[in-house]
């Protein structure tokens, strides 16, 4: 039989086991709430936990908890942000209202621990979750703040894999730079391009997306604790705001700033959509690329062809040989994940009213989920699959030399009428461009080597000599 424990709350007695960390309320919560079964996010967890180191000592500082309470309390909440009591967090991610579960979760496993620190048993409270480690805090304030700062901290590892992406994408824009293939717009012929040119795009694509993360989770900084309820700042000291926030800047090592008004901070999660637009937005650029690299690796024989990526696994279970572009695939599916967490803060977010937003904890854990999974899949889509692609420089040769636009380069010497009527007798006959300008009689042979010249198209000149559509019908060339 395990060792049970009677703790006592507002709604009266509950037995819990002995053991654990927390107390009454999360224990009433894991009743109420068995909806996922998943727990929060270790950086929110690590978040909370500065938080309520950064207001010990605030409150210490300031005379408002004695020195061996606020000491246990720093020193518990450290101990929660190496991750020792992460097991203790039970709550689920769906849960009540503005995550005043997950936060009287924290509130437990920091008092209980602390006590033990000071001699005393579980349950027993010598340091008190409401009366200490929340004193001068409500989750209206500790709740956003710790979810900001923990998304701040996950994107730290997002920069990094982006930045890594994005080289990775120039690494290959330098290898494949001489190699010249057919372009295509609306998957058909267009003119020609550079491989390295597509790659290179690639790279800024990802590299702005980048750029539009690290703008757009600067709201994010905005810090509203000591805001207490509604964001009147009712039962702290004068100086207990900036005191907290300083520690917590301190403590985290990111730069966080008092917000200038502190009910926009508790009404409004402006920074968290704006921080999910942009995340959403990366997606939309990953799936676009991810397809890209699908089609271009199309085959072996009956596909495009023109890249090869890593083989990582058989592809399937009946046809033998078969190699999937499983990191491409992967790729799209994880975007396709932060795209539908994007859609539910979207609600989430417009679904605040009055003084509170009370959708707060769903905010959280998609947003933290969208940089977690988005982190991890970038740094394998870019170890296993970018790093490693390859080009197949004569199937893109192939396809340059047998594109209908190259007929494009012609309109400023002979007219687009003209260019379109070599255009369709190619498609009609399987003729090259270049053979059927040869026998039109338009052209030189030297005209027709510098025109059709694709190495001149990727690096176009301005044209020379050109003169303009002739007035020459079609059926006078015979």
């Amino acid at each position: 039989m395990t060792a049970m424990r009677t703790e006592k709350d507002s709604l009266g007695t509950k037995e819990i086991p002995a053991g654990v960390y927390y107390g009454i309320q999360t224990a009433r919560a894991m009743e109420n709430f068995p909806i996922s079964g998943l727990r929060a996010h270790p950086s929110l967890i690590r978040s909370v936990a500065m938080v309520k180191q950064a207001a010990a000592d605030a409150n210490r500082a300031l005379g408002l908890v004695d020195n061996a309470r606020a000491g246990a309390i720093i020193t518990a909440a450290k101990e929660v942000q190496e991750g020792r009591w992460n097991d203790q967090f039970m709550v689920d991610v769906f849960q009540a209202g503005a995550g005043v579960s997950f936060h009287m979760n924290a509130n437990e496993v920091i008092a209980n621990r602390a006590t033990e620190l000071l001699g005393g048993r579980l349950g027993e409270y010598l340091v008190h979750p409401n009366d200490h480690v929340n004193y001068g805090q409500s989750t209206n304030d500790v709740f956003p703040t710790s979810m900001r700062l923990a998304a701040l901290l996950e994107l730290e590892n997002l920069y990094l894999v982006l930045d890594s992406l994005s080289a990775s994408f120039s690494a290959k824009a330098a290898e494949f730079h001489d190699i010249l293939k057919s372009g295509r717009t609306h998957m058909q012929d267009a003119v020609p391009i550079r491989l390295g040119q597509e790659f290179a795009a690639y790279s800024g694509a990802i590299r702005r997306c980048r750029l539009q993360i690290e703008h757009q989770s600067e709201l994010l900084r905005e810090i509203g604790l000591g805001g207490s309820a509604v964001g009147t700042g009712i039962n702290t000291h004068p100086n207990y705001r900036a005191q907290a926030v300083t520690n917590l800047a301190h403590i985290s090592g990111q730069r966080l700033l008092p917000v200038d008004d502190m009910r926009y901070a508790m009404q409004s999660n402006l920074a968290m959509s704006s921080l999910s637009a942009a995340l959403r937005n990366l997606a939309l650029e990953v799936i676009r690329i991810s397809n890209d690299l699908r089609l271009l690796s199309s085959g072996p024989n009956t596909g495009l062809g023109e890249l090869g990526l890593p083989a990582l696994q058989p592809g399937s279970s009946i046809m033998p040989g078969k190699i999937n572009p499983v990191m491409p695939e992967l790729a799209a599916m994880v975007s396709f994940q932060v795209i539908g967490n994007d859609t539910a803060v979207a609600f989430a977010v417009q679904a605040g009213q009055l003084e509170l937003n009370v959708m707060m904890p769903t905010m959280a854990y998609s947003v933290l989920q969208s940089i977690t999974i988005m982190t991890n899949m970038l740094r394998q889509f870019t170890g296993l699959c970018v790093a490693g692609i390859t080009a197949n420089p004569d199937r893109c040769e192939y396809y340059l030399h047998r594109t209908v636009a190259l007929a494009t380069a012609l309109n400023p010497y002979i007219g687009y009428a003209e260019a379109a009527e070599i255009a369709k007798e190619s498609i009609r006959t399987g003729r090259s461009i270049i053979d059927i300008s040869r026998s039109s009689g338009y052209l030189t042979e030297e005209q027709i080597s510098q025109i059709l010249d694709p190495q001149g198209m990727v690096d176009p000149a301005p044209p020379v000599g050109a003169h303009g559509p002739r007035d020459t019908p079609r059926n006078a060339r015979k």
